[in-house]
């Protein structure tokens, strides 16, 4: 008999093409996707389940299906349109819902969340890469990353009251794909780049394969702990701005964030709050981790993933990528 897993976020694209993956590996016997809304395409083998994780509901989902592995996805950064309580909810409220139907789950053994890197913070003070055991400078106190703070700290928590589930806890670097929505992807999709002055941000990216790869991997075999995912290298931001023929707008530092929201929104675009700090200070990680105890050597590095992004998009109107939503 092989693994029963639950996937939560699944209408999103990349819980979506992380369900189906499962389902094709030879040790999952089935996969269950749980959403408040069905998603766009074709699931395949995975079976959907209309839900809201921020309700009791996903104890009995978990209960009835005799899911013994979750991988939590459903924890994301704010959508700027959709604005802050709805993910802080989404994240936080829905991660407690989980763990708490987990907690009383005699058959789950297995539990996987799909952090990021964003746990660390953005500040000055940053080290040149992040190791696992370092902790935030700042940049933690408000938005997407007092979020991830908070939900790490409920699944450690849950990993104490039940250290018989093999708990695998992953801290990635943004995917950077034309199909998966994330905050440098639609910051990259404007004609011009709000830059702060002064600062020239090293940036890391994941790539599609390789984060599908890691969560696989943890699922089928026994990987406890917290691993730091990225693309090895980075890159600055002039860089990614000078490929993609993409000018910079220079800005003040001080005021950054209300003047490129500003710009932003005149050039009919959208941008992440929290991606200020990143596009300022940056952030990067070690991920020595993931190659000598979790096992995985990242297929692809920083700068090919950008490379092969690059190569996807097709500029259009006023220089706009050529971007799904």
């Amino acid at each position: 008999m092989g693994r029963v897993v639950l996937v939560t976020g699944v209408s999103g694209e990349f819980a979506a093409r992380v369900s189906r993956a499962l389902a094709e590996q030879p040790g999952v016997e089935r996969v269950v996707g749980i959403d408040t809304r069905p998603p766009a395409g074709d699931l395949g083998g995975v079976k959907f389940v209309r839900a809201d994780i921020r309700t009791p509901v996903v104890g009995k989902v978990m209960a009835v299906e005799g899911i013994d592995a979750v991988v939590h996805l459903d924890v994301n950064p704010s959508e700027q349109s959709r604005g802050r309580s709805g993910a802080k909810e989404r994240n936080v409220i829905g991660t407690m819902q989980v763990l708490a139907a987990a907690q009383r789950s005699e058959l789950v053994r297995k539990f996987v969340l799909w952090s990021s890197t964003a746990v660390y913070g953005t500040s000055p003070k940053d080290p040149a890469l992040f190791t696992e055991a370092d902790n935030a400078r700042g940049g933690t106190n408000v938005g997407f990353p007092k979020d991830i703070v908070e939900v790490e700290s409920y699944v450690r928590g849950y990993s104490r009251r039940r250290p018989e589930v093999i708990v695998t806890t992953f801290r990635a670097a943004q995917i950077l794909h034309p199909d998966i929505p994330a905050p440098l992807r639609n910051y990259f999709a404007n004609p011009l780049l709000p830059a702060s002055i002064g600062f020239d941000p090293r940036l890391q990216f994941l790539h599609l394969d390789d984060a599908i790869s890691v969560i696989g991997e943890s699922v089928l075999h026994d990987r406890w702990g917290t691993f730091n995912v990225a693309g090895p290298g980075v890159m600055l931001l002039s860089q990614v701005s000078r490929r993609l023929g993409k000018p910079t707008i220079p800005m003040p530092p001080i005021g950054f964030a209300a003047a490129s929201s500003r710009a932003v929104r005149m050039m009919g675009g959208d941008i992440s709050p929290d991606l200020y700090r990143v596009l300022t200070h940056g952030r990067a990680v070690d991920i020595a981790a993931l190659r000598d105890i979790f096992g995985y050597e990242p297929k692809y590095t920083t700068e090919e993933t950008f490379e092969e992004f690059r190569a996807a998009v097709r500029p259009g109107p006023l220089g706009v990528l050529g971007l799904t939503k």
